[in-house]
């Protein structure tokens, strides 16, 4: 084994980003809505699943070792609609594509946005230099051709979260800790002062970077004159239903109508009109101080997760104090849109697609012209939802789309054993939603949008992360990573499994392909996890070799094709012997729950941001916190992906992947 692998051995403890995530994940839904799990073991109870077809069997079984020793009879007669060759899975330094294709890296944290940034000088960080310089851990990724051209335009990249530990120099060490009895060595971080704090708050956001493919290869264009960063300190503007509410109001802004930056923007999407938007995810770790309990905030605050208290930012910046400012965190939590064509444009937090654990803001135009768009609430045990806009897209009138968030209705999903599907309009004075049950405006409802989910009865959900609907079939997609928490009681038609460790993929059939139905289908596409292992029960086609499988599914896109690709975040490298990547997955006919490794990661990372240019002949990928494995330390990282050089640091990078040749992906 590598030396840079030999310490993810040696702890017991988990890393850094481990524990960050198991604060940011507690689960805070106490309502007594009806888990996903329950439904799904209902709705399978009441299906005659053991005959048809291998695919209608795949997606409602466990695949059993038989049927593993079987496997190549079915491949024999499986078509896929992906003709790479799958990749091995296996856990090392670097990354790997299927043959064929390059996966070229193209921008690491550091690199230049603009002609006159600072080059990347590791061991003299400055917030200046980092707020004209990439961000850190890149996670959605998205692209926006430019006159329309499929080779020219530009990148639109979220900046998530930073690890501190592989961040800075000099700033964590390896210490032992004794915990339930037993000692062990684990990483624990130094005294934060405000450059570093401010340094961290300029590597979060966004970068809008123009990028052209030059003989066969992609390069950034320095001087693009609609390149910019957006930090955690950008302005920006709040509209919609919530803008200028008593409870966005602070004391540095009596207006409630303009914020200072965006945090831990995960994934996000591209609206038809050609912006950009960022999701905030996990916004409660930014926030420390106490909140008493009769506070008329608290409440909500709890349900949040707020103050988390992972970051520093509230000892330095008292806006991210709750006991200071206990409004502040009522102006995060919403998906912020920008206009990428004018770089000086404020971007503005579209109140109307409502505040929660934002993962992703996917959208398609519906058949009638509304648009929609898709969101996860990214924890345990909460909610799916749409929006659907008031006012219809003019394809022939940039302008006259650009406020199309600010009116629209939000839906939350609630899924029945049947296979049917409702969605359920979060609209204040309907049903429980009114001042008597704490819902005063609309305004008060899309601020307390978890709480209004709950009131309607909403299908508690193992941590739904990116939806993504498919135009060409009417099907959306959502990734569902896992819930451990779920107990054997918990468990329902759409949540199948408890201490779901592998999650889960749900396939959803809006009704005739309108994507603003109230009414749709659902189904499971596949339960995730080693098919070959019973007690598992996971449900991948016989096709799927044992490098097919996955765990953790949490970001996807739709190719040219129409086709599905997952990435994911969490496979366990000691106990599943891979590390996440990118999986090609079939969704119709025989082949219908097939899986195909075609990229896998370095030591450490989590596989992001999987997005196609629009001839689906180029695809861009993020490979997010590299290294972070086991004690690792901006000295001892388990990789120093992807320079490997001496004098840098691990680096999270987005990778291009085109065929060796040309011609489409996959």
């Amino acid at each position: 084994m590598d030396k840079h692998l030999d310490h993810a051995d040696q702890a017991d403890f988990k890393t850094l980003t481990d524990r960050r995530e198991e604060l940011e994940d507690i689960g805070q839904n106490c309502s007594t809505n009806p888990t996903m799990g329950d439904i799904i073991n209902r709705r399978f109870s009441r299906r005659g699943f053991l005959g048809g077809s291998l695919a209608v069997a795949a997606i409602a079984t466990t695949v059993s070792p038989l049927a593993i020793l079987t496997a190549d009879e079915a491949r024999a007669e499986t078509i896929s609609a992906f003709d790479f060759k799958e990749i091995e899975i296996g856990i090392d330094e670097t990354h790997h594509v299927a043959e064929g294709y390059d996966a070229d890296i193209l921008l690491r944290w550091g690199d230049k946005v603009f002609a006159d940034s600072p080059d990347f000088d590791p061991m003299n960080q400055t917030p200046a230099s980092q707020a004209k310089q990439f961000g850190y851990n890149n996670d959605y990724v998205g692209f926006i051709p430019l006159d329309g051209n499929p080779d020219h335009g530009l990148l639109v990249v979220n900046h998530e979260y930073t690890n501190a530990e592989i961040m800075f120099p000099n700033f964590a060490s390896v210490v032992k800790e004794t915990k339930d009895g037993k000692e062990a060595e684990t990483v624990k971080l130094g005294d934060y002062n405000k450059d570093l704090v401010d340094i961290e708050m300029a590597a979060h956001g966004g970068t809008v970077i123009e990028i052209r493919k030059v003989d066969g290869k992609w390069q950034p264009v320095l001087d693009g004159k609609y390149n910019r960063r957006i930090t955690a300190d950008t302005e920006m503007q709040i509209s919609g239903p919530a803008a200028g509410h008593a409870r966005m109001q602070t004391p540095s802004d009596p207006t409630g109508l303009k914020v200072f930056g965006t945090v831990n923007n995960c994934a996000g999407g591209i609206t038809a009109w050609g912006t950009y938007l960022l999701a905030e995810e996990n916004i409660n770790g930014y926030f420390g101080g106490e909140m008493a309990e009769d506070h008329p905030e608290f409440a909500q605050m709890k349900r949040l997760g707020i103050p988390g208290g992972q970051y520093e930012w509230s000892k330095f910046h008292d806006r991210f104090d709750v006991s200071t400012e206990p409004n502040e965190s009522n102006r995060f939590g919403w998906v912020v849109e920008v206009d990428v064509m004018d770089p000086n444009s404020i971007p503005k937090k579209r109140t109307a697609l409502g505040r929660f654990k934002h993962e992703g803001a996917e959208s398609v135009v519906n058949k009638d012209g509304h648009v929609v768009f898709y969101c996860g609430d990214d924890e345990r045990f909460d909610y799916v939802y749409k929006f659907v806009t008031t006012g219809k897209y003019n394809a022939d009138d940039r302008a006259a789309n650009m406020d199309l968030l600010d009116d629209g209705t939000l839906y939350v999903a609630k899924f029945d054993a049947d296979g049917t599907l409702e969605w359920l309009p979060l609209v204040q004075g309907q049903g429980p939603l009114t001042a008597e049950n704490g819902f005063a405006s609309q305004a008060d409802l899309l601020i307390n949008t978890r709480f209004a989910a709950d009131a309607l009865g909403a299908t508690k959900m193992d941590r739904p992360e990116d939806v993504q609907p498919n135009v060409k079939t009417g099907k959306v997609y959502v990734m569902l990573t896992n819930n451990s928490k779920r107990k054997a009681d918990q468990i329902d038609s759409a949540n199948p499994r408890a201490e779901n460790a592998f999650g889960h993929i749900i396939e959803i059939s809006e009704t005739d392909g309108d994507f603003t139905s109230t009414k749709s289908k659902w189904d499971v596409l596949l339960k995730c996890g080693d098919p070959s292992i019973a007690d598992v029960g996971a449900s991948f086609s016989t096709a799927t070799t044992k490098n097919g499988w996955f765990g953790m599914p949490d970001n996807c896109a739709i190719d040219a094709d129409g086709r599905l690709w997952v990435s994911t975040d969490g496979n366990n490298e000691k106990a599943t012997g891979r590390t996440d990547g990118i999986w090609a997955v079939d969704t119709d006919g025989d082949a219908r729950g097939t899986s195909k490794l075609f990229f896998r990661v370095p030591v450490g990372a989590e596989m992001c941001g999987p997005s196609f240019n629009p001839t689906s002949d180029t695809f861009f990928l993020a490979v997010q916190h590299p290294g972070d494995a086991g004690l690792a330390t901006f000295e001892n990282p388990a990789t120093r992906w992807p320079d490997f050089k001496d004098d840098m640091p691990v680096r999270p990078a987005v990778v291009v992947v085109t065929k060796q040749g040309g011609g489409r992906i996959g």
